[in-house]
């Protein structure tokens, strides 16, 4: 059988039974382990076993439960409502103020912990009731939310950042030190665009009125609660920057960091911790299952010579190596839209990873562009996590017609966040440069 039969019934298969809604773990593991059998016969198995076992080795794979578990923890001590006070507190008094606010406390908690989900229920559940008395509209609010709980993966640590640094083999620190610059890219674009808008339609967004704004002695109490945030900030990021820990490491003390957190609020509990841990558990072991399949799916690619069939796709695209670039970009924001990120990074980065390299491209700067558009996908219609993840605390009266419509305007300010990253790599590759 030819390559180019071979190839497409391979992707075929795939995209066939993800369409039926099977698993992604079961669908990547059970079609390449088929495919391998009638490529290379039984044998071909050991081929996967080893690359299972030298991932399993792997001391950075260690970091995954327990930025996991920080997040799990980090999300009911409180932080999140002593942040938004805060916020409330300094940035009230502005047109628009509390969904800038809002972004802000976002990338803090995504600094924190290395996932989405944690920012976008949290805020979902505090600010958003409290933006909507006060008569923001529903759509500049939930697509502020939305935005900005995607920081989660963007601004280290981050757990899709840690996943792709074990596929791709390129450094932990330096995609944690890549993320930093643009998710405040990100984070400053969203603010100038709720600013801007705020100023021609003031009705979206009004500002509190003078008798509800507070005095500044009220707002330099409120300063306090940016302490512990920034402290955790502190242990995690500084540590791995300094060079004093690695990511795994500085993880443990993330971990120690949130649990002092909890007490320090009064919220810790046995229950706490409990609930914290079992929660660990069944998403760390989502993602070791996927990352098995991902292995047989990598076997089976390499194995039925794949690769140089697409890399012959790729170098007929007009444009050259930019216009290979783009066309990568566009298929990531396509495939992020019906699949979760750990997926796309499974199928895709074993195919573009050689490409991008033959073609003189720093890994590290596509892995931010391949971030960007992850936390792109966590919003865009019709399965983007976070929209779920905030229909699932808003108010009754919000539908998810209303979900989808407010992220649009969000979701091309995150595409020009993409191009400027694009045309300006070194806004990516400064710090790791600097740092390592």
């Amino acid at each position: 059988m030819s390559i180019e039969l071979t190839t497409l019934l391979f992707f075929g298969s795939l995209i066939f039974f993800l369409v039926l809604g099977l698993p992604l773990a079961f669908v990547l593991g059970g079609v390449s382990v088929i495919f391998l059998y009638f490529t290379w016969g039984i044998d071909s198995f050991y081929l996967v076993a080893s690359q299972i076992w030298g991932t399993m080795e792997s001391f950075t794979l260690v970091a995954i439960p327990l930025f996991v578990f920080m997040a799990m923890v980090l999300e009911r001590t409180g932080v999140a409502n002593a942040l938004y006070r805060m916020m409330y507190l300094w940035s009230g008094g502005v047109r628009g103020g509390l969904a800038i606010g809002t972004v802000f406390i976002c990338a803090i908690f995504a600094a924190m912990c290395g996932i989405s989900g944690a920012a976008v229920v949290a805020m979902g559940t505090i600010a958003l009731p409290s933006m909507l008395e006060r008569g923001y509209d529903k759509h500049l609010a939930l697509g502020a939310i939305n935005i900005g709980g995607g920081l989660g993966i963007l601004i280290p640590p981050s757990v899709i950042m840690i996943l792709y640094s074990l596929i791709t083999g390129v450094s932990v620190g330096k995609m944690f030190a890549a993320g930093v610059l643009p998710g405040l890219l990100l984070v400053v674009l969203v603010a100038i665009y709720i600013i801007v808008r705020c100023y021609f339609q003031p009705e979206l967004a009004p500002a509190l009125p003078p008798e509800e704004r507070a005095e500044w002695p009220e707002k330099l109490r409120a300063l306090r609660s940016v302490l512990l945030p920034i402290l955790i900030v502190v242990m995690v990021l500084g540590s791995i920057m300094a060079g004093i820990a690695t990511p795994t490491e500085a993880a443990a003390v993330g971990v120690l960091g949130a649990l002092i957190s909890s007490v320090v609020h009064r919220q810790f509990t046995w229950q706490l911790l409990y609930d914290a841990a079992l929660r660990t558990f069944s998403l760390t072991g989502m993602i070791m299952w996927i990352l098995f399949a991902a292995h047989a799916f990598s076997a089976a690619y390499q194995s039925m010579d794949a690769q140089t069939l697409i890399e012959g796709l790729m170098a007929n695209i007009p444009g050259g190596p930019w216009g290979t670039i783009i066309v990568m970009q566009v298929i990531l924001f396509l495939l992020a839209m019906v699949l979760d990120p750990i997926g796309i990074m499974l199928i895709t980065l074993p195919v573009f990873m050689p490409i991008v390299t033959s073609l003189g491209f720093d890994p590290i700067w596509f892995g931010i562009l391949f971030v960007i558009n992850m936390e792109i996908g966590y919003m865009t219609p019709p399965f983007g996590f976070n929209l779920f993840y905030l229909k699932g605390v808003v108010p009754p009266s919000i539908t998810m017609p209303d979900i989808y419509r407010s992220v649009v305007p969000y979701v091309l300010v995150g595409i020009v966040g993409l191009a400027i990253v694009m045309i300006f790599p070194v806004i990516a590759t400064y710090l790791p440069d600097r740092l390592f």
